[in-house]
């Protein structure tokens, strides 16, 4: 929570009962699960086809690069879609904090 709204709050109870029952709030809400759910299905869908495909098939076992296998890749890409995924959230998280500030604000003010 940035300065503003921190300051504010530490000034004036809010109400936590009924900020999560605005309209806002709730749009809020509903936008951030709306943009999380495809980043958490595309997570858990590539970590559990990771031990599917290397215990159960040989598809992964054959070489790419010297003696590295596929997956080596495929393990060594997760990392990299980890960090990806993290820096997508952060970048958006602040839109939603500042949303989130807004609607606190704004009913710090009713």
């Amino acid at each position: 929570m940035s300065s503003t709204a921190y300051k504010k709050t530490r000034e004036q109870h809010i109400d936590y009962e009924r900020l999560v029952k605005t309209p806002e709030f709730k749009a809020l809400v509903k936008r951030k699960n709306q943009f999380i759910t495809p980043y958490v299905v595309i997570f858990f869908a590539a970590y559990f086809i990771l031990p599917i495909l290397t215990g159960y098939t040989h598809i992964l076992e054959a070489k790419a690069i010297g003696w590295i296998t596929w997956t080596w890749i495929y393990a060594f890409g997760m990392f990299g879609m980890t960090w990806l995924f993290a820096m997508i959230y952060a970048k958006k998280s602040s839109s939603f904090d500042k949303e989130a500030e807004e609607i606190i604000l704004k009913n710090i003010l009713k």
